[in-house]
């Protein structure tokens, strides 16, 4: 541990270490903090060891020091310096002054002597220090210039060489970073960075360039956060944090609160020569620095050397957002026409560089091969938002994927022999404790592969049913509270198997070859659940999305089946409660303003951020349902800032400021609160579901995934929703909705047995070509007179026989195997049919292959249709003789009511 140093005020007796005199009680004294060398702790490091000082005595001492010694170069460097009081932080001040001017001087010549910061009592003291300071300064007049100070680590001769081009300089690739700032257009920021790397005589380092440049495809984790970094630079600067907090709510923008900073500092300067290298080497060091005082002597380094722009842009880099409004594609499209396709197949910035630097960069559009690698993350395929039945028809044409959308964490898993690495959605490592075992499961599912790229979903599983369950129980403390729950990783794709890439197949063919590779291993690697939906089949796919949504799913993910795997693209499409019906199936309720909170980046120093909540009669205070920051447009935010800042008080996240009248946890604690919460506006909340949260007041209910739909300027607080209607609402959305029932619905979705892809795909191609036309046209049928009951015709019914000689068999059995004792039955069912006629009409319709199902599994349903239809009444049998007989008899599929008045149709 460095020496330290730190301030306070004298509370008894203790000597100064230099010139032995006792310190005065209530007088400032300074200290030097080491590390205590006569103590041994084997849990941790050894205790503090302090050594007091007049302040005089001890800059005396640092005027002796060598260059390499720790001194006082600046306020920040005394712990404990926003205590002291303003008189002598004047004091000390001068003293740093005094100091850093002397050990700056190159030349000689007498300095003037060292300002007294105190009267002392004593006189021996005074003479004591005035002779100290003269023998400082005559020391001081006689030596040598200062060498320079000792650099942060040696450069090797490759490194030394690699900086030498002007292109390397930190300072120019800030410039660059403003340049690509200052434009709007995504054309003009592309030619920027095309610019760039086409000036005369570039030879920078490209590969450390572009990785600055897309901050957010760096691995790093700096475990540093914006309230850190405001406890670190106040004390590097001398200033209270509170201050530093205040610049940041206003602009938002950490980076510009800390350049503001820095530019009123002292020891700033105007330009550094450290280059994008030394800053890598910079970052690499503080990704290992866990501890708050190293990274505070990791900062503070820096500080001193980097201008304020500069240090600007090292904090952007640090929070992996450059604040250009230029993605990765922009980027790349300035690099290379053809890297951003480049990128979505291959994160291997490296390798994209070797291939267009190898290929000299072009202007002109031109295939740039990148092969998967293992180890480096590829994007995941995406899903858009599909509102409607009849649109996802519409796009997958050829027939779709139903697959269940898991409510768990996304998860790309990287196989190489019996090295194995796992990447979320955002392309960072998985935290262990979330795969933990897992490589384990995927070897005893694969045992025949060597190397993997799988896309699956990881959420925890009820070992007794099956059942997935919510999101969130993947953390180190939740997975405690179900003790029959256990990690599953749910495989929906397979992307390259044994250094064969098969993201290019079609998704039928990926998906065939993981029911033959995959041998499940019970809810630990399983196949993901999904059903084969025809074209034209829209009352199946509607049917499995409300029962999914019947049964707590997050809905489901429709995939073409012909459709290969395309890195980034929204391609695929997902169906959830909110989005189907213009929202109409969403859940929503009327919440009430209670507070607010600051916005970040471009929303910086207004309220963006709102606390939503309800009214509790029984109690009279308010509860906090959800935090709400979606669903105004920039205009509205503006607006609504003019209307509610009259109307509510800062309060800074201070907790004991809180009203009486709110129930608010010390988490959600807002920056602003509403002085009377008669006068909130009430606005119409809509998120994807309600959900249980701890962090909550409203007895612990709240809105997944909230958004405003609406600003209810009709409603007041009395007439919005009350704690007792939320709760009504919370028990309303867990009702099951009004869906017809199918022949296999008592198995839940989720459940193994209904996975059938293999099969129906096989059943699929069994199938001939007129089949699938009747097929597609019962479908027709059926999504045209969705609340009627249509019949097949005979013809359709005598092919289906014909190509499927079971069905042709049971039901002439079922017709020639009635016993005499069954026709007592067969006359009730007939009475029992008449007296049902009336009543028609209001019964729920089936598809004809529907009944045709239930007719087989129920021989007296079956027996009940066949009386219906043979026993018509003798005026019906009379009206048929005398009318002509039609060509087609009992085969015609004509369904014209004029048709059928007009001609008899007997049997031929």
């Amino acid at each position: 541990m460095s020496t330290r140093y730190s301030c306070d005020y004298a509370v008894r007796a203790a000597g100064c270490k230099k010139c032995k005199l006792q310190l005065p009680k209530g007088e400032l004294r300074l200290a030097k903090v080491t590390p205590n060398p006569f103590v041994q702790n084997a849990e941790g490091p050894p205790p503090d060891m302090k050594s007091y000082f007049h302040p005089i005595c001890l800059f005396d001492t640092f005027m002796k020091a060598r260059a390499t010694t720790k001194v006082i170069e600046e306020p920040g460097d005394l712990e404990g310096w926003i205590d002291m009081t303003d008189e002598d932080k004047v004091k000390v001040t001068e003293l740093i002054d005094d100091l850093v001017k002397t050990r700056e001087k190159k030349g000689g010549g007498v300095q003037r002597t060292l300002t007294p910061i105190v009267k002392k009592a004593v006189k021996k003291e005074e003479d004591s220090e005035q002779q100290s300071s003269a023998k400082a300064a005559a020391f001081f007049s006689k030596r040598e210039p200062l060498k320079a100070v000792k650099k942060e680590e040696p450069e090797t001769e490759e490194s030394k060489a690699n900086q030498e081009s002007k292109f390397n300089l930190f300072t120019k690739l800030c410039k660059l970073c403003e340049l690509i700032a200052d434009v709007n257009k995504h054309l003009d920021k592309a030619d920027c960075v095309r610019r760039f790397f086409k000036s005369d005589g570039y030879d920078g380092d490209t590969l450390l360039i572009l990785r600055f440049l897309i901050p957010s495809i760096d691995q790093r984790v700096y475990n540093i956060k914006e309230r850190q970094l405001i406890k670190h630079f106040a004390q590097i600067f001398g200033v209270p944090p509170a201050k530093l907090t205040d610049e940041y709510n206003k602009n938002g923008d950490i980076s510009q609160t800390i350049k503001e900073a820095a530019e009123n500092f002292k020891f700033s300067v105007e330009k550094s020569d450290w280059s994008i290298q030394k800053i890598d080497r910079w970052l690499d060091k503080l990704a290992q620095k866990t501890h708050d005082e190293d990274q505070l002597e990791h900062l503070r380094f820096a500080t001193k050397r980097l201008s304020p722009r500069e240090l600007q842009y090292l904090l952007r880099l640090i929070k992996k957002d450059m604040r250009f409004n230029a993605g990765a594609k922009v980027i790349f499209d300035g690099f290379h026409p053809n890297a951003y396709e480049a990128f979505q197949s291959c994160r291997d910035l490296a390798d994209i560089v070797k291939r267009v630097e190898t290929g000299a960069i072009s202007g002109e559009k031109s295939s740039l091969a990148v092969n998967i690698t293992l180890g480096t993350p590829i994007l995941p395929m995406l899903a858009e938002a599909c509102k409607s039945v009849e649109f996802a028809m519409k796009r997958c044409s050829n027939g779709m994927l139903a697959e269940i959308k898991y409510d768990g964490e996304r998860v790309q898993i990287h196989k190489k022999g019996d090295k194995f690495d796992f990447f979320s959605r955002s392309l960072k490592p998985v935290v262990k404790h979330k795969v933990a075992l897992v490589d384990k499961y995927i070897v005893k599912a694969f045992p025949d592969a060597k190397d993997l790229i799988l896309d699956a979903e990881i959420l925890m599983v009820d070992t007794a049913t099956g059942k997935p369950l919510p999101f969130g129980t993947l953390g180190i403390h939740k997975k405690e509270k179900f003790s029959n729950a256990v990690p599953c990783l749910f495989v929906f794709d397979c992307l390259l198997y044994d250094d064969v890439p098969v993201k290019d197949k079609p998704l039928s063919e990926r998906k065939k070859f993981l029911e033959d590779t995959l041998k499940e291993v019970p809810n630990h690697v399983m196949h993901s659940n999904y059903q084969v939906i025809k074209h034209g089949e829209n009352h199946k796919l509607k049917t499995m999305i409300l029962k999914a949504i019947d049964e707590g799913l997050e809905g489901l993910v429709l995939k073409d089946l012909n459709g290969v795997y395309e890195p980034g693209k929204r391609h695929w499409l997902k169906v959830k409660k909110d989005y189907l019906e213009d929202g109409g199936m969403a859940d929503t309720a009327d919440l009430i303003v209670l507070g607010a909170y600051y916005g970040t980046g471009n929303k910086g120093g207004k309220m963006s951020v709102f606390l939503m909540g309800v009214y509790d009669e029984d109690t009279e205070t308010y509860r906090t349902v959800c935090k709400m920051g979606n669903g105004h447009t920039d205009e509205v935010l503006d607006r609504l800032n003019k209307e509610l800042k009259p109307k509510m008080r800062a309060i800074k996240r201070d907790v004991e400021k809180l009203p009486k009248w709110l129930r608010c946890s010390s988490q959600l604690c807002p920056d602003f609160v509403m002085m009377d919460p008669k006068q909130a506006p009430v606005w119409e909340i809509t998120g994807a579901e309600f959900s249980r949260s701890t962090n909550h007041t409203a007895d612990g209910i709240s809105i997944r995934f909230p958004r405003v739909t609406k600003i209810r300027d009709d409603k007041d607080v009395e007439t919005a929703t009350c704690l007792r209607e939320l709760k009504i609402l919370f028990e309303n959305s867990k009702e099951k909705s009004d869906v017809d029932k199918d022949e296999d619905d008592s198995l839940p979705i989720y459940s193994k047995d209904k996975l059938a892809l293999g099969q129906a795909m096989h059943d699929s191609e069994g199938e001939d070509d007129d089949t699938k036309h009747l097929l597609k046209q019962e479908n027709e049928q059926n999504v045209a007179v969705e609340n009627t009951s249509p019949k097949r015709s005979p013809r359709k019914r005598k092919l289906e026989e014909e190509k499927s000689p079971v069905k042709s068999k049971k039901r002439k059995s079922n017709e020639e195997n009635m016993g005499d004792d069954k026709k007592d039955e067969q006359h009730l069912l007939k009475q029992e049919n008449e007296q049902n006629v009336a009543v028609e009409n209001t019964s729920p319709k089936r598809s004809p292959r529907k009944r045709k199902l239930e007719e087989e599994k129920s021989p007296v349903k079956s027996k009940k249709r066949k009386s219906n239809e043979e026993n018509m009444g003798d005026d019906k049998k009379d009206e048929q003789k005398d009318l002509p007989a039609c060509k087609w008899g009992s085969l015609c599929s004509r369904k014209n009511p004029q048709h059928l008045k007009e001609f008899a149709h007997p049997k031929k």
